[in-house]
């Protein structure tokens, strides 16, 4: 599922979830998910969901004091019926000094929101990140207007 897309029914019912633009357009994700066909109820994944957004509030870019969900690096989050994740995300740039770190700090910061099983995180540069992908809460805090 891309940001612009509708969820295929195979998504909705895995419980695909990719990374808005704004907290707003998060939210408004997670109540037009429908959870029919799945272990999970809808509350339930909007807990979990809630959960891993704080989580991934906590990881920062450490060239840039915002973290990276603002920052639009976390592009797909899926929770299967068994609540194992797999993460897509990205980088600012394929030559980020903390390349081989960062992936690792998504991981342990969704493992440790209760209820989660096993937390997979691949990265990916397709599509290349770019500033767009930036919340306005980002934006606002790099003075970016």
């Amino acid at each position: 599922m891309t940001m612009t897309d509708d969820p295929t029914p195979a998504e909705q019912e895995a419980g695909s979830y990719d990374s808005p633009k704004t907290c707003e357009e998060a939210v408004e994700a997670i109540k037009s998910t429908k959870v029919s066909g799945t272990s999970l109820s809808k509350e339930e994944l909007e807990r979990l969901t809630g959960d891993m957004i704080a989580a991934l509030k906590t990881v920062y870019d450490p060239e840039i004091p915002v973290d990276i969900y603002e920052l639009g690096l976390i592009y797909k989050i899926d929770v299967d019926d068994t609540r194992n994740i797999a993460v897509d995300m990205t980088l600012t740039a394929p030559g980020c000094p903390v390349a081989g770190e960062m992936p690792i700090w998504v991981q342990n910061a969704i493992a440790g929101v209760d209820g989660v099983g096993d937390v997979k995180v691949e990265l990916t540069f397709d599509p290349p990140w770019d500033p767009s992908r930036m919340s306005e809460e980002a934006k606002v805090a790099l003075n970016w207007y």
